[in-house]
C-alpha cells in the first residue's frame, strides 16, 4: 500500500522544490489526485509538466503496483489563485 507521504516523496525526488499535495480519491490507496506546484513548470507546456511528474511516479503505477490511477494537476506558482 502507498500513502500520500510516499507520493509526495516520490515527486519531490525529481522536483525537490515542488509543493506537492496527494489525495486518495477513492479511499483505497490506489486512486490518487496529485497537485504539484513548481517554479520549474514556468514556461513549460502542460504535457511536458505531466511527463515530468509521471517520471517520478512511474515505478509505482500499473498492474501489481500500488497506484492504479492518478490524476495530476501540475501548476506553476504564477497560476495559483
Amino acid at each position: 500500500m502507498i500513502t500520500a507521504e510516499n507520493i509526495v516523496e516520490l515527486v519531490q525526488g525529481g522536483l525537490p522544490e515542488a509543493q506537492v499535495e496527494a489525495m486518495d480519491t477513492m479511499g483505497d490507496a490506489a486512486h490518487w489526485r496529485v497537485v504539484v506546484v513548481s517554479e520549474r513548470f514556468e514556461g513549460m507546456g502542460r504535457l511536458d509538466r505531466h511527463r515530468l511528474v509521471m517520471q517520478q511516479l512511474q515505478p509505482s503505477i500499473g498492474d501489481g503496483k500500488p497506484i492504479h490511477a492518478v490524476e495530476i494537476k501540475p501548476m506553476a506558482p504564477s497560476e495559483l489563485g
